[in-house]
């Protein structure tokens, strides 16, 4: 990839503007070998709508700067879940309650988070899958 960021630079950086603004329960899952159609799908809670939409703005701006266009972005209105695809990476913002309900975690077989490999340098959870 010559101008294109690599996809775990791309994961690093959508993380890293997450955390600066307060997000919640980070989990970074990395789907590429599940052949689906991105390479991982980060996971987040914001404690409400507004900072849902903080994030998502806060996230796409850092990808424009990196030279990478969010193919789209859903949710702003609401802001209950917002998914932002990155294409290669899919983030998915969500408040509380609708993190509950929807539990992707669960939904990709991984169950609870204490399953998973804690990072303390990066703050979040990473998957492999």
């Amino acid at each position: 990839m010559d101008n294109q960021i690599q996809s775990t630079e791309l994961v690093q950086l959508i993380c890293t503007a997450l955390d600066e603004k307060k997000a919640e329960n980070i989990v970074t899952l990395d789907l590429r070998n599940k052949g689906t159609l991105f390479d991982y799908m980060i996971i987040a809670t914001a404690m409400s709508g507004r900072q849902s939409v903080a994030l998502a703005d806060y996230v796409t701006y850092g990808l424009k700067q990196k030279g990478c266009e969010p193919i789209s972005v859903e949710g702003l209105t609401q802001g209950d879940w917002v998914l932002i695809d990155g294409g290669d990476v899919v983030v998915h913002v969500f408040k509380p309650e609708s993190r509950a309900f929807y539990n992707l975690e669960k939904m990709w077989g991984i169950g609870s988070l204490s399953s998973t490999e804690y990072q303390e340098d990066t703050d979040d959870f990473s998957i492999t899958l």
